[in-house]
């Protein structure tokens, strides 16, 4: 059993910041890929940034040198630092995680319930 709980989302102006954050807990072995996605009204949810457990980061090429994604092992969590956002960043954060709970099972795929972000003057 795993669970994925965002935070930190909220309403900021444009040329604000926000930091996201996501932990997981649960029963954990390890944790492959954790990720963070948005989806806008109307719009197909998309990957914003993800980072694997060997280091590799990816980020759509809409939110790059504004956003950056780490992680935090020892905790289990994975943070979005959102600068410089714009209305074109409203939408429901979520986060993901490819997670195994034993060493003998594979991975599964997680989703937390999502925190809204809205920027807004």
């Amino acid at each position: 059993q795993v669970q994925l709980v965002e935070s930190g989302g909220g309403l900021v102006q444009p040329g604000g910041s926000l930091r996201l954050s996501c932990a997981a807990s649960g029963t954990i072995f390890s944790i492959s890929t954790m990720a963070w996605y948005r989806q806008a009204p109307g719009r197909l949810r998309e990957l914003v940034a993800a980072a694997t457990s060997g280091g590799i980061i990816h980020y759509t090429d809409s939110v790059k040198g504004r956003f950056t994604i780490s992680r935090d092992n020892a905790k289990n969590t994975v943070y979005l630092q959102m600068n410089s956002l714009g209305p074109e960043d409203t939408a429901v954060y979520y986060c993901n995680a490819d997670i195994r709970s034993t060493s003998y099972q594979k991975q599964d795929n997680y989703w937390g319930r999502g925190t809204q972000v809205t920027v807004s003057s």
